[in-house]
């Protein structure tokens, strides 16, 4: 049984909703366009746009865009990735329709004035400078550049301080054009209202959006080389990230990977390596996995930082429990528990609506279908110590990882 309703507009777009008893609406809308898809020269260009969005338009201001929901005490905000793009906003429920309009209008009437253009670059190019100087989220973007070299997903979200000064209106123009698919855009509501009115809304304001039906030519990444690098900057610490690529999102093992990170480095205190590395040996403050999936690949990375001088051991640390994994099959009660605490992560985090109903459009954009909590339970549920042995021998082998070290000077 779904918790959810879906309709599609005549140009393509799908609305979804999820209802919710609470006063608060959670909304979005979801794109599929991102860095990966900038040509070369042009990177940064999503991200340009997303921030461009809040410019003029056709009909408001820079100013009357930013109050129009400031002005009832809602929260408006936009994000980049490598694959799309989203738009999102919290109110009050009687101010959705103020909501829809200025999705509406900032994403199909946009004009992307010169002189915005020109005060935006500086921004950007604070932001990318903030960035530089926060080792921790600099390494990350780094390490990609290295696990995907030539391709655009290694691309810095942000672009490079020449890619961002080149960008032209034209670019905005083109890029728009050839990636915003009206079939690959979903706007999702949770919140408290009739299905039935929503979507004769929704249809009002999205209606009337020509169709848009481009076909993105997304390259697969070629083979990468495994190697350790080391980049020597101006910081008090050293900080490291290993790993390599993983299952991309409609994987069979998607699930079991999720799983196998949670247990190695994931939420909360008792993860392996936070256990050994911190607790036990005292050695780093932060230590962390992550799996990120994306259509066809997939990151996987485990990130530290620690004195220079504890740093080796932290790294042999890091691969010990790697190595554990890959020789060792799960016991029964480990594994049983690993599955009850990440089932119980997952249920906690639908707390966070608004990260739900992304989530949720997301998969509808991607696989024209979303699974329930019960349904991602299900397939957590039906990971076996073989499937997490197998996985961990896939994903963890170090002829296929990279070490990327940023240390003092």
């Amino acid at each position: 049984m779904t918790d959810h309703q879906i309709h599609t507009l005549s140009n393509g777009i799908k609305i979804l909703f999820k209802y919710s008893p609470s006063p608060i609406t959670h909304c979005c809308f979801v794109f599929n366009a991102g860095s990966r898809d900038e040509l070369p020269g042009k990177e940064g260009l999503a991200h340009f746009i997303e921030h461009m969005l809040f410019k003029e338009t056709e009909r408001r201001s820079t100013n009357q865009i930013l109050n129009r929901l400031e002005l009832v005490g809602a929260d408006l905000n936009a994000y980049t990735t490598k694959e799309y793009t989203c738009i999102h906003a919290s109110l009050l429920n009687q101010h959705l329709e103020r909501a829809i309009d200025l999705f509406e209008d900032i994403l199909f009437h946009s004009t992307f004035p010169d002189d915005e253009m020109e005060k935006e670059r500086g921004v950007i190019l604070d932001e990318i400078a903030s960035y530089q100087d926060q080792p921790e989220e600099a390494i990350q973007d780094d390490f990609e550049e290295y696990l995907f070299k030539g391709h655009p997903i290694g691309n810095n979200i942000l672009g490079t301080a020449d890619s961002v000064a080149g960008i032209t209106q034209q670019d905005i123009h083109q890029f728009t054009l050839a990636n915003n698919n009206t079939h690959q855009m979903v706007f999702a509501v949770y919140g408290n209202y009739d299905f039935k009115k929503l979507v004769k809304l929704a249809d009002k304001y999205f209606g009337s959006v020509p169709e848009n039906s481009s076909v993105k030519n997304r390259q697969q990444p070629a083979a990468v080389t495994a190697g350790i690098y080391s980049i020597q900057k101006p910081i008090a610490q050293t900080h490291c990230i290993v790993g390599g690529r993983a299952y991309p999102s409609a994987h069979q093992h998607k699930y079991g990977l999720l799983l196998l990170n949670n247990i190695l480095g994931g939420m909360g205190m008792s993860n392996r390596l936070n256990l050994e590395i911190r607790e036990k040996h005292g050695i780093a403050y932060t230590i962390e996995s992550n799996y990120t999936s994306l259509t066809d690949t997939g990151i996987f990375s485990i990130y530290f930082g620690t004195d220079a001088g504890k740093a080796d051991k932290a790294l042999r640390l890091v691969h010990k429990e790697l190595k554990k994994l890959r020789d060792n099959k799960l016991g029964e009660i480990q594994l049983k528990q690993a599955k009850d605490k990440f089932n119980g992560q997952i249920a906690l985090a639908e707390e966070s609506r608004m990260s739900l109903i992304i989530s949720m459009a997301k998969s509808l954009m991607d696989f024209n279908h979303i699974d329930t909590l019960e349904d991602i339970f299900d397939k957590i549920n039906v990971v076996t110590a073989d499937d997490i042995l197998k996985i961990s021998n896939e994903n963890f082998d170090n002829d296929r990882m990279i070490t990327l070290l940023f240390e003092p000077k």
